[in-house]
């Protein structure tokens, strides 16, 4: 056993579900959620899984899917997007784009998540798969791929009441931490507060200010986004972000019967969250030796680690000293391949294993050959 050297700020297991407190007491919205963003670990659950109208929501799916264009390099921030006629007829929440205004993507990403632009969220769409149906096909294919099982979509704005657009908390945090996690730069935008952007069409220029609906990020310290929405059928929504103490935690409020109690309901839950995580991080790992090989055409390999530790705990106890525990065998026989593994790294909060770590080959050693072997042999003794 080694003693650590890791950050403590929390204690944890993945996907391990907390034991909760009482449903109808930590938040008044009838569904919710609270998520630990690294590990998914959920910290409280109110009927996660009952299907909801998402309202503006929506939009977190139509970002992420813009953001998997932008890492495709099929679309550039600075790409430009023409506003069709379709488009600037959405109403409800907009930023006014007009028929043939053209905006860069980067314009059009802070018009939809800081302002809630349906018009902007359809010019994307339009300009990404040439039109809002077939945007809304991918978007629910990639809902299908990160296994939200109860999401269906029919716009890419949510402004739609249809019974055939629905989603969970459940599936709205699986899909918020794909967006934050993959990509991250998103919660640069959902942070802003205002921002003006220029208007430019056949009548003039005009600047126009986009403010966010998030109002979290003013009432609680560390919100960096992500997404509001409100209709009737909805009621008031919101998936929120924020991070303490290098935790990220994801809150979704659903069908909260006004916007106070969304916004009260998400700072609930982030309070509840934020005392019960802890984390360890081993950001200064063990140095590794290196295994004699035999047979090989090198005497020993190089080793590294797969990955760092990042262990959450969720019961609001202090994790401790950590203590870890290096599992390699002696020597190993030739070949040898890069990547493969090669043993373990296992961590301790005292008698109870928090996790481990999986030790690889950093290099390829071939196995040896008589003729190799005699060459080698004759090398030395003449530099000998």
């Amino acid at each position: 056993m080694v003693c650590g050297n890791g950050v403590l700020t929390a204690y944890g297991e993945e996907n391990k579900e907390a034991d909760g407190v009482q449903e109808d007491i930590l938040i008044q919205a009838p569904a919710g959620i609270l998520i630990e963003a690294d590990t998914g670990t959920v910290l409280y659950k109110k009927s996660e899984e009952e299907k909801r109208s998402p309202a503006s929501i929506t939009k977190i799916m139509t970002l992420l899917l813009i953001f998997d264009s932008l890492a495709d390099g099929n679309l550039k921030l600075t790409d430009t997007v023409t506003t069709s006629a379709y488009a600037k007829s959405m109403g409800g929440s907009q930023v006014f784009l007009e028929e043939g205004e053209t905006q860069d993507v980067e314009t059009m990403i802070k018009c939809i998540v800081i302002a809630s632009g349906n018009d902007a969220s359809v010019a994307m769409a339009e300009h990404i798969a040439g039109s809002e149906q077939e945007f809304v096909k991918r978007m629910n294919q990639r809902a299908e791929q990160l296994g939200m099982q109860d999401t269906h979509f029919e716009d890419c704005c949510g402004l739609t009441d249809s019974e055939n657009h629905y989603t969970t908390a459940k599936d709205v945090a699986i899909m918020s931490r794909e967006l934050i996690t993959r990509y991250p730069k998103i919660l640069t935008y959902s942070s802003i507060w205002m921002e003006n952007i220029l208007h430019v069409t056949k009548q003039g220029s005009k600047e126009f200010t986009l403010t966010n609906t998030n109002k979290l990020l003013r009432s609680y310290e560390g919100c960096t986004g992500l997404k509001t929405g409100s209709t009737g059928k909805a009621k008031y929504c919101v998936s929120a972000v924020a991070q303490k103490n290098d935790i990220t935690l994801i809150a979704v409020v659903m069908g909260a019967p006004d916007y106070k109690v969304r916004f009260r309901d998400g700072a609930a839950l982030f309070n509840y969250g934020f005392s019960k995580c802890s984390r360890y991080i081993d950001d200064h790992p063990m140095k590794l030796p290196r295994l004699k090989v035999r047979n090989g055409k090198e005497e020993y390999v190089a080793l590294k680690y797969e990955k760092t530790l990042v262990w959450i705990g969720t019961d609001g106890k202090n994790i401790g000293e950590v203590t870890r525990k290096l599992s390699l065998p002696e020597q190993v026989t030739a070949p040898v391949k890069r990547g493969k593994l090669a043993g373990k790294m296992e961590y301790y909060a005292g008698k109870e294993q928090i996790g481990s770590v999986n030790i690889l080959y950093d290099q390829s050693v071939p196995r040896s050959t008589w003729i190799w072997s005699l060459g080698k042999l004759v090398r030395k003794l003449v530099f000998h």
